[in-house]
């Protein structure tokens, strides 16, 4: 596959006969979705031998893929309201909700932790990130907890170093099922895509995926499940719920990779507690988010 830079252009010639023209785009390039590659193929910016054509078309050996990736459309701001637990010139912290995604998505320009800060702060729209403005990490939609934004190009270059040497201090609230031992432990195993589902991650082979370890304490046993506070030291995509879930303890209410609760209608994933050094200062400071209701009370349920 070529990549030309800039101009966001990709080619390639099929090397493999009879599979689908969007299924193929999506083993080519992974980071499209294929919901996007489908839609991408609707308009005609995907075509095979210069043409447009059907996601469904059985491709030959020697064909020739074209796709251009249209320029993202300009963000709107979003009068969400913002829970903010510290703000100074530099950053904001913020206890982020259940629920509301960090930043948008083909399809889903809406509703999203970005565009609550474009509101909030309207200059980080003309920032060098326009899709990201103010964003130094993430988590995931129905995760909650604090998170910090930067207020500024040089605050977000700080933290995002800081969150590349690994000394920022991230811990999380989980309830896992079963009894998790011994109570102090370290998940270390490779993340990669799930080779069976593109959507999931997995733990994979050394050298097929990305190095990943996590330090877990058990805080209480309650009932048939476990309370962990869980310190990710690398940051891979859903690193705490695919380790966990590797080593036999699923996180309750995670759809994807761990088990359903009647008492839950999503992941009881939640970051607690969030360090790391001010910009302005070099000052180390922790802030912290309580259980929000809808956790405690699934903890009052089982208990």
């Amino acid at each position: 596959m070529r990549f030309i830079p800039h101009l966001k252009k990709y080619s390639f010639v099929v090397d493999k006969p009879g599979v689908r023209f969007d299924k193929y785009v999506v083993e080519k390039c992974p980071k499209l979705s294929r919901t996007h590659v489908q839609r991408l193929i609707a308009e005609g910016h995907i075509t095979v031998n210069s043409q447009a054509t059907k996601p469904g078309l059985k491709l030959d050996v020697g064909d020739r893929v074209d796709i251009t990736i249209p320029p993202p459309q300009p963000l709107s701001s979003e009068a969400i309201p913002l829970n903010i637990i510290y703000e100074d010139d530099d950053l904001l912290v913020i206890d982020k909700p259940a629920g509301l995604p960090v930043h948008p998505a083909p399809g889903h320009p809406d509703h999203t932790l970005v565009n609550a800060i474009l509101a909030y702060l309207p200059h980080l729209a003309d920032a060098g990130d326009s899709l990201r403005p103010g964003i130094v990490h993430r988590l995931d939609k129905d995760a909650s907890g604090v998170m910090v934004v930067a207020k500024n190009s040089a605050a977000q270059l700080n933290l995002i170093n800081q969150f590349k040497a690994r000394s920022v201090t991230k811990a999380y609230l989980v309830l896992v099922k079963g009894h998790l031992a011994p109570e102090d432990g370290i998940i270390e195993a490779p993340i990669g895509r799930d080779p069976y589902n593109r959507k999931r991650m997995a733990v994979v082979a050394e050298g097929e995926g990305k190095e990943a370890r996590t330090n877990y304490h058990v805080v209480e046993y309650i009932g048939d499940y476990t309370l962990l506070e869980v310190r990710p030291e690398t940051g891979r995509t859903h690193q705490i719920r695919v380790h966990l879930s590797a080593i036999g303890y699923p996180v309750v209410g995670d759809p994807v990779y761990g088990v359903k609760s009647p008492h839950l209608s999503r992941q009881f994933l939640h970051a607690c507690r969030l360090g790391f050094k001010l910009p302005s200062t070099g000052e180390y400071k922790e802030f912290t988010s309580d259980l929000p209701p809808d956790l405690a009370r699934a903890l009052e349920k089982i208990a």
